[in-house]
């Protein structure tokens, strides 16, 4: 299964690269493609190699499935031949959450039933959708940051779909040919700020409060993305559990609405709504607080886990 990572060396200066996990290792993605085009006698390519696959982890997503299969084959490549010189240890490296500054990142609220009762809110009759900025995003060894701003901090699971070439007015039947693969994301809601007024988007977009990540799986690997276990613990505590066949607006349906409004342009990330068992909803409710740890997992992507640190 191939994993995508946005990576750089610890402790030394220069941007995020892409790479993909291999084994225990991170193999530079960039690096590993040249290989491949030398070992095919390509010369002229792998000069040409920024042109033909970025190294930045935003413009590689950026330029959509291409370059999604271009990956493919340096993995396959990578798994058989020497990675010398460009395979790195996780303890050398820190991981980004995948794509830094995605252009757009739409939100669904409310899009599984048992979560919109549990929040006392009707079931939509249409998705819900609102937007964080690339400001809130962090990646799987970052912490999320609790401002003294609110006092009412909690998670949601949720599965985050990657966009892979531009979609507008896309049919749902034709949906998943425009996802370049799938990472989780949990999206940090600041409940006291985002109920303060009819709009979510206060409560929803803070500084370094969202994870994702910690790796983007491709659509092939994943398959049906309408069939997938989601859970969240909070300090090894179980406080959600369950499916995306759950899901009000199902993930070909979100791409044909939301591609009907907006056109998608690869890069592009869509959070699809979280299931029940929010803090918010407890009796009594139970907001994250300094030095908890909020572990989210979603079945054939992985774990996404961070702490919550306070900022004041």
């Amino acid at each position: 299964m191939m994993k995508l990572v946005s990576y750089k060396l610890k402790g030394k200066p220069g941007s995020f690269r892409v790479g993909f996990m291999l084994g225990e290792k991170v193999i530079d993605l960039q690096e590993a493609y040249c290989q491949l085009l030398l070992s095919r006698q390509e010369t002229d390519l792998s000069n040409r190699i920024e042109n033909v696959l970025p190294s930045d982890p935003t413009h590689f997503f950026a330029a959509g499935n291409q370059v999604i299969d271009n990956a493919k084959e340096a993995y396959i490549y990578a798994k058989t031949n020497s990675t010398e010189g460009f395979s790195l240890n996780q303890e050398e490296i820190l991981l980004s959450t995948p794509i830094p500054v995605p252009a757009k990142i739409i939100c669904v609220g409310k899009n599984y039933a048992e979560h919109a009762v549990e929040m006392q809110s009707d079931v939509p009759e249409f998705p819900v959708l609102f937007a964080k900025f690339s400001n809130a995003l962090i990646g799987p060894e970052d912490v999320i940051e609790k401002r003294n701003v609110t006092q009412k901090l909690d998670y949601e699971a949720e599965l985050t779909v990657v966009i892979g070439k531009e979609a507008s007015q896309v049919k749902k039947e034709d949906a998943l040919d425009y996802i370049a693969g799938y990472t989780i994301g949990n999206d940090i809601s600041a409940r006291d700020l985002q109920k303060r007024t009819p709009q979510w988007l206060q409560g929803k977009t803070l500084d370094k409060s969202t994870p994702v990540g910690p790796w983007i799986v491709t659509a092939d690997e994943v398959g049906d993305p309408g069939n997938l276990s989601i859970r969240s613990t909070v300090n090894g505590e179980e406080r959600q559990s369950s499916n995306t066949n759950k899901l009000i607006f199902d993930i070909p349906f979100l791409i044909e609405f939301i591609s009907n409004l907006i056109t998608l342009k690869p890069g592009d990330i869509i959070l699809t709504g979280t299931p029940n068992g929010v803090g918010m909803a407890m009796d009594p409710p139970r907001f994250l607080k300094d030095g908890d740890v909020v572990q989210i997992e979603v079945e054939k992507i992985g774990k996404l886990k961070n702490k919550v640190m306070g900022r004041y």
